[in-house]
């Protein structure tokens, strides 16, 4: 008996043991995801915190009043368009808007690229003011629901989900592109056919992929190899020649 009891104290202590290093674990693993939570938030506000938002730079290439102007209007992080702009919009198929402006060269492009045996679908295209805002804020719902707090989830947000005013679905020249075989919105885009045609194509249009991977900490925004920018056929050429995004190429021009 008392060799039995001897082994049941033993099991016991090894069992509370394992149920320690257990509970050890588990808080190490937490540390760990709040850590790298933190830390890629951090990246995201380093850039988009660098320089607040202003609508001076939009204000003051909306007053040139040329079609020329309002093709390359930059809105991004740090440049915000005022709330008052308005577009004149075009009807497409689905209830979706684009610019007039664009319209013909957007009809071209899927026009060439179903006549080349493709399917591309528009899944998002000019948005109000108060339709960016509530899908804003609807992303960080969600991410206060993973366990941000509120000044960090509105942080990451912006990285995916631009804050109203800093949208270019609000300009009327943006688009969401994608296969109809496959609508999801992540990287596994960059590998259907129609991205595959559109990137290759999309700058004889006059559009451009507006958010490359590896221009991130420049736009601010995070890789979507489906969002495409009509910036016009001259400089969508010269961009795509050189591998630049927007901000880069009105960089270049302003030198």
């Amino acid at each position: 008996m008392k060799k039995i009891g001897t082994v049941l104290v033993l099991l016991l202590c090894v069992l509370f043991f394992w149920l320690w290093m257990q509970e050890k674990s588990k808080g190490k693993d937490r540390k760990e995801s709040k850590v790298t939570m933190e830390s890629n938030v951090a990246v995201n506000e380093r850039k988009i915190t660098e320089l607040p938002a202003t609508e001076a730079p939009v204000t003051k290439a909306l007053s040139d009043g040329t079609d020329a102007a309002k093709l390359l209007l930059l809105v991004n992080p740090w440049h915000k368009l005022p709330q008052n702009y308005t577009v004149d919009l075009t009807d497409l198929n689905g209830g979706h808007q684009i610019a007039t402006l664009c319209y013909p060269a957007l009809q071209q492009m899927m026009d060439d690229a179903r006549a080349a045996g493709l399917h591309p679908l528009i899944c998002s295209s000019f948005r109000t003011w108060q339709k960016q805002e509530r899908l804003y804020e609807n992303k960080v719902a969600a991410l206060m629901q993973k366990g941000y707090g509120r000044e960090m989830a509105e942080t990451a947000a912006a990285a995916e989900v631009a804050v109203p005013g800093t949208s270019e679905h609000q300009l009327g020249l943006a688009l969401d592109i994608v296969d109809e075989s496959n609508q999801n919105l992540d990287e596994s885009q960059e590998s259907t056919k129609v991205q595959k045609w559109l990137m290759e194509n999309s700058w004889k249009y006059g559009f451009i992929l507006r958010y490359p991977n590896e221009k991130r900490q420049i736009t601010g925004i995070i890789y979507e190899p489906w969002h495409y920018r009509y910036v016009g056929k001259e400089a969508a050429a010269e961009i795509y020649a050189n591998g630049w995004c927007l901000e880069e190429y009105l960089e270049h021009k302003a030198r």
